[in-house]
């Protein structure tokens, strides 16, 4: 039956359907009110609800978030407890109830083997975001720094490391490798500095293959202490995640690498201090990336200003090898490779001042551009070593400045806007979580009873003893013969640069 409706009947329905739409159109525009900025929680530190990321627009940090970020940049001591802080409390500020623990049998487990001789305010950070990622097992070649006791009495104190020291037995096994019989690393022996660290973590890699396997490790990583892996495409900001989803049949998994840019001079803390990264070549047009390739690398000798090869992830199984620092391969077979598409590895390269001279305090090679040739295997990397071995003070740091910061920032905002520049703050917001809950504090806490356990036994001895160092590969392997062998093998890849504008060669083998 039809029904007759009045005209103030219709103008009473018509009022109640607009009244509500009205009223959230309303509340909608509310959350726009003042200068027009949406306020993205997701753009600020965690615990720290006025305090935007570093180089965000219109940021202005509070000075209750600056003062507790200080403790990262305030003081030019190397003492970690001043950079990792000192806070106890027992979860992430920014995860309620969330514990710093993980399931009992995680699948797949993963191991991140590494050679280092830094310090602990590098090392903590470095692994502990890793342990976020998922990563159940970090095998620690150390040296120098990490292997002083007081550094090594807390790493060993973390569940899931394992520290190898470089010990007379560590040289003597790798003096029997069957590395030095082959032909693969041959071209990369009884050469200084650069080629002959990477002839150490080539061995070190070949050692951990077989302690990830006898620990029921499923995937391997050689990772250096100065790179944080970013799984972006995963379905969770998960490492673990990222590999699960990997199909059963693929060996290698490559994580292009992106280089850090960093914005001053004065960085104390690369880990927590930098935002801006260089994207690889393998995440952009072919267009853009030649297209932008003279301003992108700002007169220095190539796009990156050391390597470009990335990093990759392998499949423990039979006949594993290392193929140099940057990728695996396999005696027997051919591994199937797949390269990510949005993941990378974050290589924060040079990021403080005190690298350039650092670096060169690690090579004795003449800083002549004949001698450097045979020392390193990256033009930049050469011209870093003879600033930093010929300038004064002030000259390095004009030099610094001109080739390293990105101080122009009109030319960041354009490669930005081109996509040649990103910004990436998940890694800094976890390990900014982790210093605030305690995490570092608590594992420094944790290894000083080991320390004094050690200090107290032997002192002086142990302290000749951990922290020997292997000296030259060529004083200890100089009677050693690369024999023949019956099938020749690809060589090593060694650090690359990506490829540059009108050179016609294959990127990244």
């Amino acid at each position: 039956m039809a029904t007759n409706r009045t005209p103030s009947m219709n103008r009473l329905l018509l009022l109640l359907t607009l009244l509500p739409l009205g009223l959230a159109i309303f509340a909608f525009v509310l959350q726009w009110r003042g200068d027009g900025d949406l306020d993205d929680p997701t753009g600020r530190w965690p615990g720290h609800h006025s305090a935007a990321f570093p180089g965000m627009e219109n940021s202005s940090p509070s000075s209750e978030s600056a003062s507790s970020s200080s403790l990262s940049t305030r003081s030019h001591s190397s003492d970690c407890v001043e950079i990792l802080g000192s806070s106890s409390k027992p979860s992430f500020p920014h995860y309620k109830g969330w514990k710093f623990g993980f399931e009992s049998d995680p699948k797949p487990k993963i191991c991140i083997q590494t050679s280092t001789s830094a310090g602990l305010e590098q090392i903590l950070p470095w692994l502990f975001y890793h342990k976020v990622m998922g990563v159940a097992q970090f095998l620690l070649f150390v040296e120098g720094k990490a292997a002083k006791p007081h550094a090594s009495a807390i790493l060993e104190s973390i569940p899931g490391v394992k520290v190898i020291y470089r010990t007379r037995d560590l040289e003597e096994k790798q003096a029997r490798s069957r590395i030095w019989n082959e032909t693969w690393l041959a071209g990369f022996f009884y050469k200084p500095c650069n080629y002959e660290l990477f002839v150490k973590q080539s061995l070190n890699m070949e050692m951990a293959i077989v302690m990830a396997r006898e620990a029921g490790m499923e995937w391997i990583i050689h990772l250096d202490t100065d790179e944080l892996l970013h799984p972006a495409g995963a379905a969770e900001y998960s490492l673990r995640r990222l590999l699960a989803d990997t199909p059963s049949d693929v060996d290698l998994v490559v994580f292009p690498n992106y280089e850090s840019s960093i914005e001053k001079d004065d960085i104390k803390d690369p880990f927590s201090e930098v935002s801006m990264f260089k994207k690889n070549y393998d995440h952009l047009p072919k267009e853009t990336y030649f297209g932008m390739y003279k301003e992108a690398t700002r007169g220095n000798p190539n796009y990156f200003l050391t390597y470009g090869n990335g990093k990759s992830a392998a499949r423990i199984q039979d006949n594993l090898r290392p193929n140099g620092a940057h990728r695996w391969h396999n005696y027997m077979k051919t591994p199937k490779e797949i390269k990510l598409e949005e993941a990378a590895v974050l290589h924060f390269t040079y990021t403080k001042f005190s690298d350039l001279t650092s670096r060169r305090d690690r090579c004795g090679c003449k800083p002549t551009k004949d001698d450097v040739q045979r020392c390193f295997m990256l033009e930049f990397d050469r011209a870093a070593f003879i600033i930093a071995s010929t300038a004064t003070e002030e000259e390095m740091k004009n030099w610094y400045n001109e080739h390293v910061v990105w101080n122009d920032k009109q030319l960041n905002l354009k490669l930005l806007r081109r996509g040649i520049l990103t910004r990436i703050y998940a890694p800094m917001s976890i390990i900014q979580g982790l210093r605030e809950s305690g995490v570092f504090a608590s594992a420094i806490e944790a290894g000083q009873t080991l320390l004094k356990q050690r200090l107290a036994s032997a002192e002086n001895k142990t302290e000749n003893s951990i922290s020997k160092s292997i000296g030259s590969l060529s004083q200890s392997s100089t009677a050693r013969k690369i024999m023949e062998v019956n099938v020749l093998m690809d060589s090593a890849i060694p650090p690359l640069s990506p490829p540059r504008p009108g050179l016609d060669h294959t990127y990244w083998l």
